[in-house]
């Protein structure tokens, strides 16, 4: 059995939990999520507890198991806290600002990059050096996250680029120089 399939999910108060068929819809204070599960995975709603369950122990039923858990796990924690990536902009100039709700980053081109952030999805520049995605959806956090990286990806030499925050970047020596 699968460690993590097999924990039941704690439904906080203020959250509403509805399935229809595939279909699971969280609602709760910072939104609603819904999303289609595969048809073979089982979830019940007992009081305010979820739990998954698989019908049989053939390979494909084993690996949607605690990854269904999971989903569901992200849904009811994301519209109740939320999720957030930090982004730190490392380099001489390279500084981030919002204009309305678009992110603008200035990182070496000839012209500033204008992010438009996806629906559910809000920048916050505390710094600006420092930017901060939010969202209550975690795979659409991640995603517009690694947009924003993708834009001007640390180099090894330097370091220079936008980085995640904590995350290491393996350094390069470079060249030696001519030997006399």
């Amino acid at each position: 059995m699968s460690r993590i399939g097999r924990k039941p999910i704690t439904i906080p108060s203020g959250v509403n939990v509805t399935i229809d068929n595939t279909l699971i819809t969280v609602k709760g204070p910072k939104g609603t999520l819904s999303r289609e599960l595969h048809r073979d995975m089982k979830i019940n709603v007992e009081g305010n507890v979820i739990t998954v369950e698989r019908p049989s122990d053939n390979k494909l039923h084993r690996s949607l198991h605690g990854t269904t858990r999971s989903v569901v796990q992200n849904m009811v924690s994301g519209v109740t806290d939320g999720f957030a990536k930090s982004l730190e902009l490392v380099g001489v100039g390279y500084r981030a600002n919002k204009s309305g709700n678009k992110l603008v980053l200035n990182v070496g081109y000839s012209h500033p990059v204008e992010i438009e952030p996806e629906n559910g999805i809000e920048f916050e520049v505390p710094s600006n050096t420092k930017v901060i995605v939010k969202g209550i959806d975690k795979e659409l956090v991640g995603a517009t996250a690694a947009k924003v990286r993708s834009v001007r990806e640390p180099e090894p030499y330097k370091g220079k680029g936008i980085k995640y925050e904590g995350e290491r970047i393996l350094r390069k020596e470079g060249k030696a120089g001519k030997k006399k």
